[in-house]
């Protein structure tokens, strides 16, 4: 009787043990969401944990701040609304900002609709198939428009001034 009430115990433990990992884990989690929703957390550090987020879905009414997953990339939500089919993230930039993906240093463009989502000095980003870095702090404007600065790998310019029959041709006559 004595081995059978020790292996019992000890199932209990571990069973318990486990239930109580799985519970730290959660609530881990659950802050991690509610601090980076609260805006305590900056998009990078965000994005780098994306899989903690849902998933964005039609039918959910989302309030500001709110981040979700949709198609690989995390979005958050910039106006209160209830979403529905054809109002997905990449399609509503009125509702929805990408946040910054750290695997990606050159993000695509995508256009601000206020200050909240603003680019700031020394931003970097593509845009038709140019890189750009902004030049102002609260930059709305697009790339090539007003406000930014087209990137010019170095290494690049460097190949073509050695090479300049291969990119640049001399200027017309006037």
């Amino acid at each position: 009787m004595g081995l059978e009430h020790l292996r019992k115990d000890s199932v209990r433990e571990l069973s318990e043990k486990k239930a109580y990992e799985t519970q730290q884990k959660n609530a881990a989690t659950i802050a991690f969401v509610v601090l980076a929703e609260g805006g305590k957390i900056d998009n990078v550090t965000a994005s780098e944990q994306a899989a903690l987020f849902a998933e964005w879905s039609p039918s959910i009414n989302y309030t500001v701040g709110q981040l979700r997953r949709y198609r690989g990339i995390l979005y958050r939500c910039v106006q209160d609304h209830q979403s529905q089919e054809g109002w997905e993230p990449d399609k509503m930039v009125s509702l929805w900002n990408v946040t910054s993906d750290p695997a990606e240093p050159w993000p695509e463009w995508s256009q601000p609709i206020g200050v909240h989502d603003a680019y700031s000095k020394d931003a970097k980003t593509s845009h038709n198939g140019k890189r750009w870095v902004s030049d102002i702090d609260n930059n709305v404007w697009e790339p090539g428009v007003y406000g930014w600065t087209e990137y010019v790998d170095p290494e690049e310019l460097h190949e073509v001034s050695q090479n300049p029959q291969d990119g640049l041709s001399e200027a017309p006559e006037v």
